[in-house]
């Protein structure tokens, strides 16, 4: 299925630090650099005619709830043509409204969450959608039929007992080997939630919120190529350019972009 790469400007619902609104420019600015080619680790070319297509970025009010139905909609307009939509920045929140349009269209749907937090708060400092609550919003709305983690390091006795209620399947840091057997096991449709935070921080400056004890690049890419169901939509969250040492976050977050969008699709 044919890509469409759509820009989330949003960081409303982010705690401790703004920024990753500013994302999407830059990744793609990373994605399509004279710096590298535009071929996928499996031999895609991105730049095939028809491959991707760029609904540019949504232009969000400021109102939280109001952005959320915009996010909504926004996914909503790229299913309606036919793409599987790979959105770009802006905080986990983002996650929420996206993953409610693409369950609308695909269950039961399975999420692959990468990351260095749970994101299962069921209120964080008074929001209940707070980019650390979008997965406990999912998973109490049903919109998620299995919810894969992996990378997780920073969790509360809260979290725990969320995993539990909702059982969630969690893969810390040291645990990446034991998850490839079962993202390689997964059946479709699967949706791919990448929240940068859950790489080593020295390997990707441009973060809010950096967990020592990370994954290498090499590990989440192994992640991603391990997995063989049907990729209906993906994110590429919480990359703060604010933070940023020469694009070097922006380029992993275009790495994984560049592969999640060749995902099962044959060279041309």
């Amino acid at each position: 299925m044919a890509v469409t790469l759509i820009g989330i400007p949003w960081d409303g619902s982010s705690t401790y630090q703004r920024g990753a609104a500013l994302a999407p420019p830059r990744i793609r600015a990373a994605l399509w650099s004279a710096s590298t080619n535009t071929c996928a680790a499996n031999g895609v070319d991105l730049a095939t005619p028809g491959l991707i297509a760029d609904a540019g970025d949504l232009v969000l009010p400021t109102d939280a709830a109001a952005a959320r139905a915009a996010i909504e909609a926004g996914i909503d307009a790229v299913l309606d043509s036919g793409r599987r939509p790979i959105s770009l920045g802006g905080d986990h929140a983002v996650s929420y409204p996206v993953i409610r349009a693409v369950a609308r269209r695909h269950q039961p749907l399975t999420v692959l969450h990468l990351d260095a937090h749970s994101d299962l708060y069921d209120e964080f400092e008074g929001q209940r959608h707070s980019h650390a609550s979008p997965f406990a919003r999912l998973m109490e709305e049903g919109q998620v039929h299995r919810l894969v983690q992996v990378g997780i390091r920073s969790m509360t006795a809260h979290l725990r007992a969320q995993v539990t209620r909702f059982g969630v399947e969690v893969y810390g840091p040291s645990q990446w080997r034991d998850a490839l057997p079962v993202v390689a096991s997964l059946g479709g449709p699967v949706y791919v939630s990448l929240d940068l935070d859950v790489l080593e921080p020295m390997l990707a400056p441009g973060l809010s919120h950096p967990e020592p004890g990370g994954l290498l690049v090499r590990e989440v890419l192994d992640l991603l190529w391990a997995l063989k169901a049907p990729l209906v939509g993906a994110d590429v969250v919480e990359y703060n350019p604010l933070n940023d040492v020469r694009d070097l976050t922006a380029r992993v977050a275009a790495r994984c972009v560049k592969e999640l969008a060749a995902h099962r699709t044959a060279p041309a």
